[in-house]
């Protein structure tokens, strides 16, 4: 038996899903994986793709480590593309062909939440400059700010200004907890984390953007294909989670081996 495909059933997975399976780890950063994907999915033909990631996120969900490494991937860039094209077509797929798992990833809210009222967004922070300062300004503060400044720039309404903090070397984990967990959520600095794999990488930071009732279903779903068992339950058990989030986590949760669940887990299920 060939080398590949040997390797291949040994992970779980064979034929177009071990090859893509292959490449995707062959990569050595999350953000070229992230890109190498997006590239596929935009260019192969839906159905084929549809059925190659089916296979894949079918042995993600038995825990296969491989493929749960490479659907990681996957769920980083579906968690910040779920407005794109070539998503619709992965969705429309998945329903007609019954993908199951994929679909899992790929659902909708059955309603939407009606836009923002902007005229209730949080106010501009006061950094002390006398005047309120421009987005182009705020942006230059967050490349190289103080510690006294994160706390204003931390609670900045424009979705640039977060970004620009993020890709801040000085930025602490715990500082974009606070952006994740804040109440209520705001949907474009949620998604600029999903934009970023530096934090969506984070086990802490993608449990704080699931465990947020405010956060986008097209945004959280994806990143449940992330967690952990323990993080399963902790989705399952929580009254705050939004309803299609937990169910779904529920049915992974199910489907996680082994079987046996811890007895601390077993009320969840009921």
């Amino acid at each position: 038996m060939p080398g590949a495909e040997r390797a291949g059933i040994l992970s779980g997975v064979t034929g177009d899903a071990e090859r893509l399976e292959r490449v995707v780890l062959g990569l050595p950063e999350v953000g070229l994986r992230v890109d190498w994907l997006r590239d596929y999915l935009v260019t192969t033909p839906p159905a084929s793709a549809a059925r190659t990631l089916e296979e894949l996120c079918e042995a993600s969900e038995r825990s296969d480590p491989s493929a749960r490494e490479a659907v990681l991937s996957l769920a980083f860039l579906l968690a910040r593309s779920s407005e794109e094209a070539f998503v619709d077509r992965l969705r429309e797929q998945a329903e007609q062909h019954r993908l199951l798992c994929l679909g899992r990833l790929l659902r909708r809210s059955p309603s939407r939440p009606p836009p923002a009222d902007r005229a209730s967004d949080p106010p501009i922070p006061d950094y002390r400059a006398g005047r309120e300062l421009t987005v182009g300004e705020r942006r230059s503060l967050a490349r190289s700010p103080t510690r006294r400044d994160f706390d204003k720039l931390l609670s900045d309404p424009h979705p640039l200004v977060i970004r620009q903090l993020l890709e801040n070397p000085r930025l602490t984990e715990n500082d974009v907890l606070r952006i994740a967990a804040r109440r209520p959520a705001r949907a474009d600095a949620l998604m600029a984390i999903a934009r970023s794999e530096r934090w969506l990488a984070r086990p802490r930071i993608r449990m704080a953007i699931l465990l947020n009732p405010g956060s986008p279903p097209g945004l959280a779903l994806p990143l449940l294909a992330a967690c952990t068992r323990s993080e399963l339950v902790e989705m399952v058990g929580s009254a705050d989670v939004n309803k299609l989030l937990r169910s779904t986590a529920r049915e992974l949760l199910i489907r996680r081996p082994p079987l046996n669940l811890p007895d601390d887990a077993d009320h969840v299920l009921q």
